[in-house]
């Protein structure tokens, strides 16, 4: 089926159940699948009744193949005790958890008129007023989320967190040896160690990015798929991962101080976070993005769901690395100069480094600045595979003879092993010499996949 036939689809099967709720004629128009979101899909629509009626609605449902019926579900539950527990939240108009009505389980809701691009909130100066207030403005609606009743809620998941994350990541079958160092960190300074905090209702992806601020402030909570049980702090330590503060120095969100967020949250909630725990979420929560961008370029990889923007997560999974080595006070040591590669003699010019800039460049201005909406986006997401790609022919050769010493003076053969050998504590995930081959490893990386993340503030 075409894009345009699963659009006109989509759009018949509005039109149909809206006629149904309102008892009327609906036409649905300017109908369109927004930018991101590689999780599920978000369809923005103006619904027009035959008595003039119009309202702008949105549409969040799981793509094709596989979903979470139940996360569904829970989604549409929680909107509504957040709304009942003060917390903004776009009005929820429709549910079904089935797919029987649309093809895939979705939520409907009103549109909450705001900005949700990380980098405008962060940058613009129509949101000055907005900024300086909302790290603890955050911090009071984050006390509220975690005062909803949890009877209302009901079937929400309480596994545990740090066991979740390690079947996932094993799962993936690509060990990582910083992730080994992470989850080795995590499990030797776990919070439950310390005085348990009372389970209470989670978002599980509360951050910049999945927010609707205005001029004013704070405008709506977004995606809730992720809602669950457990300790609140988690909420808090996620907010504050490096990944979320888009370059900003600002540690909460880009928005403020973790003491400003702190403040907030102590104003509703009437007590003051343990630092020491949100510190651990934060890293538990760098830890988890790496495994999640692995995750979401595997759906790529398996075939579920080709996608370009998929792929492209891959190759951030050395980001999160990153901060994850940052979060545990492991700073870049070296930044090496990469020798670049010799061109090859025999096919002679243009080389394939230049045929490959050559249609990044074709990307970048014929197709991204010619198009609009998903189009440009997915061409400006190719387009930056491109330089990825260009970075690793120029310099992939002289990384991998680097890589290979380093390998061998720890006594290992492969990547795959050394994180066998960290898992096992053959190796032992403290060592400063393991630790420095494993920081040099993860900033070449950087290096090919996006270098100016080394420039950004720690």
């Amino acid at each position: 089926m075409s894009e345009r036939e699963r659009t006109e689809k989509l759009r018949a099967g509005l039109a149909g159940r809206l006629g149904e709720i309102w008892s009327r004629t609906v036409e649905i128009r300017e109908l369109h699948q927004l930018s991101g979101g590689a999780s599920r899909e978000t369809w923005d629509f103006l619904a027009e009744t035959d008595g003039g009626g119009l309202r702008r609605l949105v549409l969040r449902r799981d793509p094709p193949g596989p979903g979470r019926p139940s996360a569904m579900g829970l989604e549409a539950l929680v909107l509504r005790a957040a709304a009942d527990a003060a917390v903004p939240v776009p009005g929820l108009v429709d549910k079904d958890a089935s797919g029987a009505i649309l093809g895939t389980p979705y939520v409907l809701t009103e549109f909450v008129a705001g900005e949700t691009i990380p980098r405008k909130l962060l940058r613009e100066p129509d949101y000055t007023r907005a900024r300086a207030g909302l790290a603890r403005e955050l911090g009071r609606t984050l006390a509220r989320i975690h005062q909803i009743p949890m009877a209302s809620v009901p079937g929400l998941s309480d596994a545990d967190p740090l066991e979740t994350l390690r079947a996932e990541y094993d799962a993936l079958g690509e060990p990582l040896p910083s992730v080994e160092i992470g989850l080795h960190w995590l499990r030797a300074n776990r919070p439950s160690t310390r005085e348990p905090v009372p389970e209470t209702v989670v978002h599980g992806d509360f951050r910049n990015g999945n927010l609707i601020v205005g001029p004013d402030g704070l405008r709506a909570v977004l995606d809730w798929e992720l809602v669950h049980r457990g300790d609140p702090m988690q909420d808090l330590g996620w907010l504050c991962v490096k990944a979320w503060r888009f370059a900003s120095a600002q540690p909460v969100g880009g928005f403020g101080t973790r003491e400003q967020l702190f403040d907030g949250y102590a104003e509703v909630a009437g007590y003051r976070p343990d630092p020491a725990a949100v510190h651990w979420w934060e890293v538990f929560g760098t830890t988890k993005w790496a495994v999640g961008c692995r995750g979401q370029a595997e759906r790529h990889l398996s075939g579920q769901t080709r996608s370009v923007e998929l792929a492209a997560i891959g190759r951030r999974v050395c980001e999160q690395e990153h901060d994850l080595l940052l979060a545990l006070g492991v700073p870049v040591a070296d930044r090496p100069t990469p020798e670049e590669s010799i061109a090859a003699d025999l096919h002679g010019r243009p080389t394939v480094g230049e045929l490959v800039a050559a249609v990044r460049d074709f990307l970048r201005t014929d197709v991204q600045q010619g198009t609009e909406g998903r189009l440009s986006f997915h061409a400006r997401v190719a387009a930056n595979v491109l330089d990825t790609v260009c970075r690793e022919l120029a310099y992939g050769a002289d990384q991998e003879r680097r890589h290979r010493g380093r390998l061998d003076t720890l006594g290992v053969g492969t990547h795959a092993e050394l994180a066998a050998g960290l898992r096992s504590q053959l190796l032992d995930p403290t060592d400063p010499a393991v630790v420095a081959a494993v920081r040099a490893a993860v900033t070449d990386r950087l290096l090919v996949a996006n270098p100016r993340y080394l420039d950004h503030p720690t």
